[in-house]
């Protein structure tokens, strides 16, 4: 049988050994850090029971903040804060149906993302032989936005009556180079999948939900939003472990 003693003994020299290990290791971590901020700058359109059902179809200009933190030459954490007024109008669309019901749709979002975004090929700020790559994010978002439903009487007027919070499903496409090992410039397209179908008005929650002379268009079918635009974003922060020293 094992001595208490010489037991007790090894299970010390063990965690101080770790401990040792981990203080020798975070100069390693905090060399592989490399930070991201930047800027979107686009427009944004709205898809849903109102206007246009183009995919890419920018009516108002869009713009957000961004954060990214480079785990690997592949892979970041990405966080954004993004605002844009939505718009739309019947006018816009070459349906019949609904070109003839000139009603238009506005509301304001205001969005908070988190997620992951993967590089297609490996970008390292610091290696010259590739400076091009596209990516893709995905993550989940918590939005703002007004309630409002549509007077259908003329001249078919927004009527708002309070704001809500929702969650959506964000796609994002896009491609990025490398100006320099500082500054990064980007084109990204955007579709977020909501859980609503009341961006446009068209299907009241709340105190209207239950009135069926206020909702119009294809019922409990979820709207979209789309940003399109650029990103400029800048890096900070010691050079990554991954990267060649110049």
């Amino acid at each position: 049988m094992e001595d208490p003693v010489n037991a007790r003994i090894s299970q010390i020299l063990m965690k101080r050994i770790l401990i040792l290990c981990l203080i020798s290791c975070l100069p390693f971590i905090s060399a592989a850090q490399m930070h991201e901020v930047g800027v979107f700058l686009g427009g944004s359109n709205l898809i849903g029971d109102v206007g246009s059902r183009k995919f890419i179809n920018t009516k108002s200009p869009a713009f957000g903040l961004i954060y990214k933190y480079n785990i690997t030459t592949r892979y970041s954490l990405r966080g954004s804060f993004s605002y844009s007024k939505l718009v739309n109008r019947n006018f816009f669309s070459a349906e019949p149906n609904r070109f003839l019901s000139f009603v238009s749709a506005e509301n304001e979002i205001t969005e908070l993302s988190a997620g992951i975004e993967f590089n297609f090929f490996d970008f390292n700020l610091h290696d010259y032989d590739r400076y091009l790559t596209p990516y893709l994010y995905l993550g989940i978002n918590y939005f703002n936005y007004n309630l409002f439903y549509i007077n259908k009487n003329p001249p078919n007027n927004m009527v708002e009556y309070d704001e809500e919070l929702e969650f959506s499903i964000p796609l994002i496409l896009g491609a990025k180079a490398k100006l320099n090992q500082i500054v990064i410039l980007g084109f990204e397209i955007g579709a977020r999948y909501t859980f609503t179908d009341n961006l446009d008005g068209s299907n009241p929650i709340g105190q209207f939900e239950n009135d069926p002379n206020l909702k119009h268009g294809a019922f409990y079918n979820k709207d979209w939003y789309v940003f399109t635009g650029l990103t400029l974003s800048f890096t900070f922060g010691r050079l990554p472990c991954y990267c060649k020293e110049k």
